[in-house]
Parts: structure tokens; sequence; C-alpha cells
């Protein structure tokens, strides 16, 4: 039973990343943040759950507009969030 609560918590980790890998080289670096959505996405759905991490990444997403100043923006409540300058 506890693998099978797992599976759409894989699916929307394995979905983002097939993002990461496919998509996004196609549209080029444009993030204004710091990590980039999608690595804030997965972030936040490996450390709070796919339902608190989806909501967190979906207001994260919705920042993402010319009047946001974007920048370091790391998920909220991690105690030592992930290094992910490498991506800008």
């Amino acid at each position: 039973m506890y693998q099978i609560t797992k599976i759409p918590k894989i699916l929307f980790l394995f979905l983002i990343r097939g993002y990461q890998k496919w998509i996004s080289p196609l549209l080029g670096p444009h993030c204004r943040f710091n990590p980039t959505c999608s690595s804030y996405a997965i972030e936040a759905i490996t450390y709070h759950g796919l339902i608190k991490g989806s909501w967190l990444s979906l207001k994260r997403i919705l920042k993402c507009h010319p009047l946001h100043s974007g920048g370091d923006d790391p998920v909220p409540g991690t105690k030592n969030p992930i290094n992910h300058k490498y991506e800008k």
C-alpha cells in the first residue's frame, strides 16, 4: 500500500525531469529565478510532498512575469537548500 501512494509523486517528478531534459533546452535559458521553476518544483515536491509541493510550485510559476524582479527564491522550510547556481 505504501508504494502505491508514491506513484503520483514519482509520476510528477518524472514529468518535470522530462521537461528539464527535452523541452527546456529548446526554450533557452531565460529563467529569472534561482533555482529555476522546474528545479524548485522538484525540490518542493520532494521535501513537502505532492500536494503542498505542487501548490508551492504553482505559486512560484505565477510569480514568473516581467513585473517581478526574480532572484534567489529557495523552497520554504528547507534547512539546507540545494545549490542551483550552475543552472544560470
